[in-house]
């Protein structure tokens, strides 16, 4: 694997971010370091990308990965052009998020956690995305669907399949960072 680098400008990102920090504080950038990461490389965290992340922070690697390998936000592993995220917590279970996996399930032809063949989709579940009032909901890239129903989710992987943008990973807000 060649070496992992952020582009000119994601690093001037990077930088700017790490100096809102006091001196000796700079590990606080962590967060939002991984979401820029993330965003950069296609909407996971390799191993590679978690140590240089590590290398800008000057820490441990281990502490990237304790971090990162935490929160449901973080992806481990690649992800599919359509990053599908369920909410999985109560009030959204409680309205019918485990039905929605289960109607996503079907009609990918995945389990949640899995990638569909055509690298189009993947499913995960996460926690709470803050929209508890108009549960379920899910999250695809920056985008939020509310008050899910089968038909809205049919309908939603219709307009995805449809779609030319990769919905990944939140880079069209990374300047907002």
């Amino acid at each position: 694997m060649s070496k992992v680098e952020f582009s000119p400008d994601t690093l001037a990102l990077a930088q700017r971010i790490i100096k809102r920090y006091p001196e000796g504080r700079q590990k606080s950038a962590l967060l939002p370091l991984l979401h820029v990461a993330q965003a950069e490389f296609d909407g996971w965290l390799s191993p590679e990308t978690m140590d240089y992340v590590a290398s800008l922070l000057n820490i441990k690697p281990i502490e990237v990965y304790e971090v990162a390998s935490f929160y449901t936000m973080y992806n481990m592993k690649p992800v599919g052009k359509c990053l599908i995220e369920v909410c999985r917590t109560g009030p959204c279970w409680l309205r019918g998020a485990d039905d929605i996996v289960e109607h996503f399930e079907k009609k990918l032809g995945v389990k949640e956690g899995e990638t569909t063949a055509d690298g189009m989709f993947t499913l995960k579940t996460v926690e709470c995305l803050g929209s508890c009032g108009t549960a379920p909901m899910l999250q695809c890239g920056s985008d939020y669907y509310e008050n899910l129903t089968t038909e809205k989710v049919d309908t939603l992987i219709e307009k995805l399949r449809a779609s030319d943008n990769r919905s990944t990973y939140m880079k069209s807000n990374m300047q907002e960072l």
